[in-house]
This record gives C-alpha cells, sequence and structure tokens, in this order.
C-alpha cells in the first residue's frame, strides 16, 4: 500500500516547483520577445501563446508603474526584471511559511 500521508515539507517541495515552472515561463517570455518571427507552426504556436498569455498579465501589472527607460536611443523595459525580483522575494515568503 501507499503511504498518502504528506506533510508540510513535501507540500513545501510542491509549491517551490510550481513557482519554478513560472520563472521559467516568465524567463521565455522575455527571450520570445527577442526573437522577431517564428515560422507557424500549429504546435509550435499553441505553445508559444501558452507562454505569453499565462505571463503577460503578470508582467504588464508591473509595466503599469514602470516606463521604460531610455538608453543610447533604445528604450529598455525593466517590468520583467521587476517581476522576477518580487517572484523571488514570493517564493521564499510563501515556501518558508509553508516550511515554518
Amino acid at each position: 500500500m501507499i503511504p498518502l500521508a504528506l506533510d508540510r515539507f513535501d507540500v513545501a517541495t510542491y509549491v517551490n516547483a510550481l513557482f519554478l515552472v513560472y520563472t521559467v515561463l516568465v524567463v521565455g517570455n522575455v527571450l520570445l520577445s527577442y526573437v522577431p518571427r517564428v515560422p507557424y507552426n500549429r504546435a509550435l504556436r499553441a505553445v508559444l501563446d501558452f507562454v505569453t498569455e499565462s505571463t503577460n498579465p503578470y508582467i504588464r501589472f508591473f509595466g503599469r508603474f514602470l516606463k521604460p527607460v531610455g538608453v543610447g536611443g533604445m528604450a529598455l523595459d525593466l517590468s520583467p526584471m521587476v517581476a522576477l525580483v518580487v517572484l523571488f522575494v514570493a517564493q521564499a515568503l510563501v515556501v518558508g511559511a509553508i516550511e515554518g
């Protein structure tokens, strides 16, 4: 018989993994923003749409408060970096609170 008892460390590991997956999605969204055009493929388009649709609302939240910084005629958007920092802080707080 398989034991089904979970303790708080198992839950903390699971929540930590969820934060890690979302962090990878945010970084993937940032990297995808540097690719100008991706050839059309239905499966690839589904993955790219999932990444952008799941992370853009979170990144745009910080974009409302931060304006792009002009650097040498180019604009640098700092909202993904701030979003990642907030995500790391939230991960540390939530996982730390679960572990007790």
